[in-house]
């Protein structure tokens, strides 16, 4: 069987808790290794923790993440394909998360609120061919040897800095899987302001993302035309300019239904319809800012440093 180094960065003086529930887990000792990064880059932390690895797979974990107990036998079943570079799946909002934390995942698991991106939050379907459209980084295995030969992860990049590297990866012939049943538990934001901050810094590490990388489809950037069609409404003469709006204030309304029959949530009734416009508007946001502000450093030097530490398994 292929040996794993598991990956995990915490920031500074924070005890690692993924550490308990992988062992409880009871994956045998010999086939895995848990390294943790503790620093104030995540993208730094993970680049010099692979450094130190062992194993010949990379599985990137964040430390709220609660994985499957199967995951190292999925790993290496999808890992025996040696034109297998990337492995990943979901991660879904656990059952103990509050009636916001559930809403705000309803949200983006809907093509209303993420999209194309929507089934990092839900296990739908089989295993298959993917891209970083589906893969998300809390969730996601790489073989060591593709990610030294690609130079790991841009450092000025965060978040999106997976999303850069699996588009590499995958420009360059690599095969990226995404398996539904290699599902992690996370919690979503407890909080309407930690949600905001959350889209907006999704939406900042995108434009970050074309600005390094180039453009790679419109798409993601459909927050951004919402936001600007938003502010020039008030200014828009004719009624059949603001029929978008309408159409999109429809959309809300058929999506919060569906959600709320489907999970049987007579909350999302109320929270949906403030969610989705947070989510679009926050993200917009990011996105404008994302093109408007410097880039973050290339290296590492300038930031504390990086601790790893071998966790025994």
């Amino acid at each position: 069987m292929l040996t794993i180094s598991v990956v995990i960065p915490i920031k500074p003086g924070l005890v690692p808790q993924a550490a308990g529930r992988i062992a409880a887990l009871g994956w045998p000792s010999g086939q895995y290794e848990l390294l943790v990064a503790e620093g104030t880059s995540p993208s730094c932390q993970r680049n010099q923790a692979v450094q130190q690895a062992a194993g010949e797979i990379i599985y990137f974990l964040d430390d709220d993440a609660m994985v499957v107990p199967d995951a190292l036998q999925r790993l290496a079943r999808h890992f025996a394909d040696p034109q297998v570079v990337v492995v990943g799946g979901p991660s879904l909002t656990p059952s103990t998360d509050t009636l916001l934390q559930h809403a705000i995942a309803a949200a983006l698991a809907s093509p209303l609120g993420a999209g194309g991106v929507r089934n990092r939050y839900r296990a739908v379907g089989t295993v298959r061919r993917t891209t970083e459209r589906e893969l998300i980084l809390c969730n996601l295995a790489i073989r060591r040897e593709a990610f030294l030969a690609n130079n790991g992860l841009d450092e000025r990049l965060y978040p999106n800095e997976e999303n850069e590297l699996l588009d590499r990866l995958y420009k360059a012939g690599g095969i990226l899987l995404h398996d539904p049943g290699l599902a992690v538990e996370r919690s979503q934001r407890t909080s309407l302001a930690a949600f905001v901050r959350q889209m907006f810094r999704y939406g900042r590490g995108r434009s970050e993302q074309t600005r390094i990388a180039g453009l790679n489809g419109l798409m993601p950037f459909v927050p951004l035309f919402f936001l600007v069609y938003l502010l020039a409404v008030p200014f828009l003469q004719s009624p059949l300019l603001r029929l978008p709006l309408a159409g999109y204030l429809l959309a809300i309304g058929l999506c919060t239904l569906r959600a709320a029959v489907k999970e049987r949530a007579a909350s999302y009734l109320l929270l949906l319809p403030l969610l989705f416009p947070i989510l679009h508007i926050s993200n917009g946001l990011g996105l404008l800012a994302g093109f408007l502000l410097p880039l973050k450093p290339q290296t590492c030097y300038n930031r504390p440093p990086v601790t790893i530490r071998h966790l025994t398994p």
